[in-house]
């Protein structure tokens, strides 16, 4: 099945038509934001743009579809097919993952219980994320991160804004170091996805190719499953996205200090600035990683801009 028919049938009836005729290139589309009361909106080509009835694209709030609370109370019937109480941990966490590895971001009403969110009910806000793998991106990065002598990898950090390609990298990254190539066997690698947006894990099955040596934590805290896939899986290397706090970083220190190679990601747009923020700047400070990937939507979604050693020579500038 494919990306718009994966879309199509989460949508409400109304929406399903109207999306369904829209003359676009779905590979390109990103998002499509549902809020109550407010107009049809989608992330495409990483550009926000409206939807008329007519199925056309606008740059008028005003002239776009309004959702209705009907709009959204079908949308997650057909999302959770009719038993949302069979997604209630995922609903905790603020998102369901479909088959295809999309996500669905929900926020409304949050039940609270012992200082933790129990549940959201009165869902008024849907953000569908459309997963979108891309074989090949890391084909450029990739040889830069190897150490050809230890026949393993460098410790890297990739740097870029939001909806800049960071995660997309990172996944082909994976799933090529997982696969193994002519000039590095396959190496074992065990996966924190918090979020589920790596491996887009449906039911506990990767919908996402993460290479046939990959083990992934779904739906777990970056710092305790760094923690228990060092204890349990034996990985090589070890993958998590936007890393950013304290707890992260005392398990970062632990992994590399049991000799296991981490690749991550955070929200940056440059060295400096990740070194001017409190708790990230102790990483560049202290050298733990040996390369950093600089990406940017300067030129196109995903672009490379440079990468840099540990001691901040440049390696690649594009």
């Amino acid at each position: 099945m494919g990306t718009k028919d994966e879309l199509l049938k989460i949508l409400s009836l109304k929406l399903r038509t109207i999306i369904g005729k829209l003359t676009i290139n779905y590979d390109n589309l990103q998002e499509i934001r549902l809020r109550i009361n407010a107009p049809l909106m989608i992330v495409y080509d990483n550009q926000e743009t409206f939807i008329t009835e007519n199925s056309k694209l606008t740059s008028v709030p005003r002239d776009a579809v309004q959702i209705s609370r009907n709009e959204i109370r079908e949308t997650m019937e057909y999302i959770s097919n009719y038993s949302l109480y069979a997604f209630e941990e995922e609903i905790r966490q603020g998102f369901i993952t479909i088959s295809g590895g999309h996500r669905i971001g929900i926020a409304g009403k949050t039940i609270i219980e012992e200082d933790s969110v129990k549940s959201i009910k009165h869902i008024s806000f849907i953000n569908i994320r459309l997963a979108h793998q891309v074989k090949g991106c890391a084909d450029t990065v990739l040889p830069y991160l190897i150490n050809k002598e230890a026949r393993g990898i460098y410790h890297t950090l990739i740097i870029s804004p939001p909806r800049c390609g960071k995660t997309t990298l990172l996944r082909d990254i994976i799933r090529q170091l997982s696969d193994g190539s002519s000039y590095l066997p396959g190496i074992n690698i065990g996966v924190v996805d918090e979020r589920s947006e790596i491996g887009a894990c449906y039911m506990g099955t990767p919908q996402n190719d993460l290479g046939i040596r990959t083990d992934i934590l779904d739906c777990c805290p970056k710092a305790k499953g760094m923690m228990m896939l060092i204890r349990s899986m034996s990985p090589q290397v070890i993958a998590v996205d936007e890393i950013g706090s304290k707890e992260e970083l005392d398990a970062i220190d632990y992994v590399i200090g049991c000799g296991c190679k981490l690749i991550a990601t955070v929200h940056g747009s440059s060295i400096e600035d990740i070194r001017n923020k409190p708790v990230l700047g102790s990483l560049v400070d202290k050298k733990l990683f040996e390369r950093y990937v600089i990406l940017s939507n300067k030129k196109s979604i995903g672009h490379l801009e440079e990468i840099y050693d540990a001691q901040q020579n440049i390696l690649y500038s594009n």
